[in-house]
């Protein structure tokens, strides 16, 4: 059966239409349902849980078969095939399966990962099955359940209330508001809201998809973006692709035009084509983001996206929150002013208008601030706080049986409450003024016992600065970026915890947004100079990330709540904080499972390391393919020599690649600064270098066709093993931007290369497949590749520094 909703057909609003009515069509009982009917239901309604697409695996596995690069090998595969060289095809075939195994092997464990996380963060609800209450997993409710709410509980799905209340609902992570909200008998309590205060039963009426948390996460997958990364292997594999192209149909035509054999001819276009795919490129970048990703989970942060790796990298502007993220959740009690009786009369009023079983963050932090109550005294009502009154109200009862009454809450309520002399008022709202200015937030209290209210005083409430914080930011600034504070906050409360911070004092509010809203132009450069945003609700959030990444930054987002989520998947990366739902985290890229930005900002250190593997590794492969594709197309057309054979190319494929997979695993020192891909600089350094290596491919040949006058067979085999040979060689010339000495590398890439160049040594020296040419003019070439390492790392130095410091009127094109 299929799966279907309660409000499948769009007819009626199961929140508006009468309770009674409501209970009858779900077949309410207050015992509950019973068992069978809860797995039926659940049969024919679905899980309780946000919507996920699975693809197939089996499709999942096909797609690493399409695109550029697959295409290109698939293309290696048929020529081979009509050449009939079966061997040659076989390894090719076997290379493609490979890469499409390995890909999909470390995205499918990535996924468990992510998985792993959900099932840890999973909720459970209080439900009424069979006559008696059990705590089942929240993905197991039904439209018809009965479920009990209590303080601090997140309600698990859209529900009426049908018993007890009024409950205090705090929907800021649903729908933004920024005050809680009062439910009562009958009315709506939305799924994703936090129980503030009360207690009651509710039925059930919408699960799942077909809730307002449902239905308020389908509308963040209208966003979509293209992946940087993406955009990067698809421009180096379609340089590589064309060049091979344009070189194999240079060669096609010159062979036909001298008459050579038509099958030796498209025995070397396939040659040139193995060599210039980058078989290895999707591969290699797969397992480095895989790796980094589980580094990344060590650290307890989830990647939800193995690209967001590296656009974690290139951040370099972090719009972050302020409660719990910059600040540590916890409010604490100033200094407080009083305007009559003693401080300590003050706390205790504040203290019996205080209840802790609410585990209200105000009420904490007063009783945690007041001095012991008078023995026996006992608090006999107690009016809990409501967005209408704005304020808590009790009545006590001494042990000598006097009674009075406290009240505790907005300053301006309690104040008109008591309309004290001129005097006492413009002291108070001094008082007020100050606190605000200071970041605090006040709070009146005052005292009746017979007759009209007393004002007591103010009590300023801080959420203070978590103790890592300030260095954390400080790091982040060294890291190169920009981190701007996102609270819904008022303006004098954000200046003062930026101030602390040191995040300066440029805040700008909703008010300042829409105006400038006016003026996009105005509007980008005011948000890209502002320090913060104050008051923001959920479209701001948005419209601040979009005018970031228009003015051509890379954004970071944190957040927490649905009302987070389009600005956590408009943004380059898209960071769900501790504690965040199930909406947040369906939107991030990175999920944090502990609190504060020390977590995030190990995140973009490691981020930077697996960067610089990635980078490293795609400098490497166009060099070589650069290197091999120019040394086969002047050889044949200037010399008609086919330096190597296409089983040497396969042989240099399989050892090479098979090898370059351990620099996922290199020793990297993370840069200083954000991370670009600067294909233009890229591409230019790579073609240098490549060139290079060109020149000493031609030096050995003519060593070894004029000086040392050897066979062309015996000079095949010796242009293989250079090949090979320098060819690793140049990975340590490309993992480091300074000497390749000034880093040292991981010890499983160095043993991977020895071990890969060992193996092609003893392939060379007695002939396996090709010429032997024994240990003396193996060492030779050893030696000859050693000394044109030192040359392409001098290429190396040389073109960064004229990229850097010359060139003027090219280097802004090749930097981009």
């Amino acid at each position: 059966m299929t799966p279907r909703t309660p409000i499948e057909a769009g007819t009626r609003d199961l929140g508006k239409i009468p309770l009674e009515q409501l209970e009858h069509d779900l077949g309410y009982r207050p015992e509950g349902l019973g068992a069978e009917e809860a797995v039926r239901r659940l049969a024919e309604y679905g899980p309780n849980a946000l919507p996920e697409k699975h693809a197939h695996p089996l499709l999942k596995f096909l797609s690493y078969f399409w695109g550029p690069i697959p295409r290109m090998i698939e293309a290696a595969a048929l020529l081979s095939w009509l050449v009939r060289h079966w061997a040659d095809m076989v390894i090719i075939l076997a290379l493609l399966v490979l890469n499409a195994a390995v890909g999909f092997w470390e995205e499918f464990q990535a996924g468990n990962a992510v998985a792993a996380l959900k099932r840890e963060l999973a909720l459970n609800a209080r439900v009424r099955r069979d006559g008696a209450w059990r705590l089942v997993p929240a993905g197991e409710l039904v439209p018809g359940d009965r479920v009990r709410l209590r303080i601090g509980d997140v309600v698990p799905a859209d529900a009426r209330l049908v018993e007890a209340g009024p409950l205090t609902l705090d929907q800021s992570a649903l729908t933004g508001e920024s005050l809680p909200v009062s439910r009562g008998m009958g009315e709506v309590a939305y799924s994703g809201a936090v129980v503030k205060q009360g207690e009651a039963d509710a039925l059930v009426y919408a699960t799942g998809e077909a809730s307002f948390f449902g239905r308020a996460t389908h509308l963040v997958a209208t966003t979509r973006n293209v992946s940087h990364l993406q955009r990067t292997v698809l421009t180096i594999g379609n340089y590589l692709i064309v060049s091979a192209v344009a070189l194999v149909v240079v060669i096609l035509a010159v062979g036909l035009w001298r008459g050579d054999d038509r099958v030796m001819l498209l025995e070397f276009a396939l040659v040139l084509t193995v060599a210039a795919i980058p078989v290895a490129m999707p591969t290699v970048l797969s397992v480095s983001m895989a790796v980094g990703a589980r580094n990344l989970a060590r650290k307890q942060a989830i990647v939800t996206r193995l690209t967001a790796i590296e656009e974690l990298a290139g951040l370099d502007v972090l719009c972050t929150d302020k409660t719990g993220t910059l600040t540590q959740n916890r409010l604490t009690l100033g200094t407080p002013f009083s305007s009559a009786g003693s401080r300590e009369d003050l706390l205790r009023a504040a203290a019996f208008a205080s209840r802790a079983e609410d585990q209200d963050p105000i009420d904490l932090a007063v009783l945690q601030n007041s001095p012991p109550l008078p023995p026996g005294a006992q608090v006999i009502e107690f009016v809990p706080f409501d967005p209408v009154r704005k304020r808590t109200e009790a009545e006590v009862e001494l042990a000598d049986g006097a009674r009075f009454r406290v009240t505790k809450g907005a300053p301006q309520v309690v104040l008109a409450l008591c309309a004290p002399a001129e005097s006492v008022r413009g002291s108070a709202d001094a008082a007020i003024d100050d606190f605000a200015r200071r970041g605090y937030r006040s709070l009146g209290v005052a005292r009746r016992d017979e007759g009209a209210w007393q004002f007591l005083g103010v009590l300023p409430l801080f959420d203070p600065p978590r103790e890592d914080a300030r260095q954390t930011l400080a790091e982040a600034r060294r890291m190169g970026l920009d981190v701007k504070m996102v609270t819904g906050d008022q303006v004098p409360i954000a200046r003062e915890i930026a101030a602390k911070l040191d995040l300066g004092t440029r805040i700008l509010d909703a008010d300042d947004l829409e105006r400038l809203s006016r003026e996009p132009r105005e509007l980008d450069s005011a948000v890209a100079a502002a320090d913060g945003f104050a008051q923001v609700f959920p479209e701001h959030k948005y419209r601040i990330v979009a005018a970031l990444q228009k003015a051509g930054h890379l954004v970071g987002m944190t957040g927490d709540g649905v009302n987070d989520a389009p600005a956590l998947k408009k943004a380059d990366a898209g960071v769900a904080v501790a504690g965040a739902t199930d909406a947040a985290r369906a939107a991030a890229a990175i999920v944090l499972l502990a609190p504060g930005l020390s977590v995030l900002i190990d995140a973009i250190v490691e981020s930077r390391r697996i960067f610089q593997r990635m980078q490293s590794y795609a400098q490497y492969r166009i060099v070589e393919t650069v290197r091999v594709l120019l040394l086969m197309t002047l050889s044949i057309l200037a010399f008609n020599f086919y330096p190597v054979t296409a089983v040497m190319i396969v042989l240099l494929a399989i050892l090479n690649d098979g090898a370059i997979l351990t620099i996922a695993y290199d020793r990297v020192a993370p840069s200083p600064q954000p991370e670009r891909w600067k294909i233009g600089r890229l591409l230019a350094i790579a073609t240098l270098i490549g060139l290079t290596g060109v020149i000493a491919s031609f030096g050995l040949f003519y060593l070894a066709e004029v000086v040392f006058r050897l066979p062309r067979d015996t000079i095949q085999t010796l242009m293989y093993l250079k090949l090979s040979v320098a060819g690793h060689l140049t990975i340590f010339v490309t993992r480091t931007r300074g000497a390749f000495w000034s880093s040292r590398p991981a010890p499983v890439l160095a043993g991977a290369v020895l071990a890969t160049q060992a193996i092609a040594t003893v392939i060379a020296v007695y002939g396996l497949l090709m010429t032997p040419i024994g240990w003396q003019w193996a060492l030779f070439v050893w030696a000859y590749a050693l000394v044109w390492m030192f040359v392409n790392d001098r290429v190396k130095l040389l073109a960064h520094r004229l990229l850097d410091d010359g060139w003027a009127p090219w280097r802004h094109r090749l930097r981009r």
